[in-house]
């Protein structure tokens, strides 16, 4: 079985180095941008100062990629730049990074962090703030959103997705941002909201993370085989779509040219220990869908309320 696995695994990872670079020719990683805007650490004093001088990163940005003859990387960064859009910070280098405020940071009682699986770029960022937009609508006021574009994420067909090598470096910065945001609302109740790809980077970021809960759904593993190895005091949530394709990815890890390939343990299995939530019959990429089952279970966690 393990040697069906392996070969299995070792198909996808040849098929993976083949088509990526293909698919990547001409991929967001080539577009000229400036560097960020630099900026301390959040504070709630800050933020429209924040949010001002990062709008104007993003006319730079913009220009940059205009003059590049890159019309749809300027076309999303207009989209972007606008004055009800609040960022707290902005990178348009090496694929985009970009951390989005939805709802009112400085009022929040309830902070969710929604932290992205593969292929989210400045490109595809629509689909994720679509996702962002319905959790903030979801939980109302007294809650804000943020949506953590900040790392650069594997593509769904490059051989990065199947090894926790972008998780590793991600994790850190992952880390620090929610230690700022618990130094300028301590009293607020942090979430992370971790899909697919992304709960590899939040499981690698969450020993001793101040956080109340780390969700996990649409999970191809963490990397961990349960959650003890977490080392967090926070509450490890899992849960998985009744369509959602990931269902079906092997849960092993296979030493592998070097690296290992795969990540383990089947967050949603009772071997792996989390508490599991309801995400009705959602596909992988659904989970945020307005009026989803799993919507629903993740605004209450936010909330603080049972799933």
């Amino acid at each position: 079985m393990v040697s069906r696995l392996r070969r299995a695994l070792l198909a996808a990872l040849v098929t993976a180095s083949v088509v990526a670079p293909l698919v990547g020719a001409a991929g967001p990683t080539e577009v000229p941008a400036p560097a960020p805007v630099a900026l301390g650490p959040v504070s709630v004093a800050g933020l429209e100062h924040r949010y001002s001088a990062n709008r104007e990163g993003i006319r730079a940005a913009e220009t940059m990629a205009a003059r590049h003859g890159d019309r749809t990387r300027a076309r999303a960064l207009r989209k972007m730049r606008r004055p009800s859009r609040h960022f707290l910070s902005f990178d348009g280098r090496n694929g985009g990074r970009a951390v989005e405020v939805y709802g009112d940071l400085g009022r929040a009682t309830r902070i969710a962090v929604l932290v992205p699986g593969s292929d989210t770029n400045l490109e595809t960022y629509d689909r994720f703030r679509d996702g962002a937009l319905a959790l903030s609508r979801r939980l109302g006021g007294g809650a804000a959103v943020i949506g953590w574009l900040g790392y650069k994420t594997p593509g769904t067909v490059a051989p990065e997705v199947l090894t926790t090598g972008r998780a590793v470096g991600a994790a850190p910065r992952l880390a620090a941002l929610v230690r700022e945001l618990g130094a300028a609302k301590p009293r607020a109740r942090i979430s992370l909201l971790c899909h697919s790809y992304g709960t590899v980077v939040c499981a690698r970021a969450a020993r001793g993370l101040n956080a109340s809960d780390i969700v996990l759904y649409g999970s191809p593993g963490t990397g961990f085989d349960d959650a003890r190895q977490l080392r967090t005091r926070a509450t490890v949530w899992a849960g998985r779509g009744g369509n959602d394709w990931i269902g079906g990815v092997p849960h092993v890890r296979i030493p592998l040219l070097g690296t290992t390939i795969g990540f383990g343990t089947d967050p949603v299995s009772r071997k792996f220990g989390a508490r599991i939530f309801d995400a009705g019959d959602v596909g992988h990429s659904d989970y945020l869908s307005p009026g989803s089952t799993a919507l629903a279970s993740l605004g209450r966690i936010v909330e603080g309320r049972h799933a």
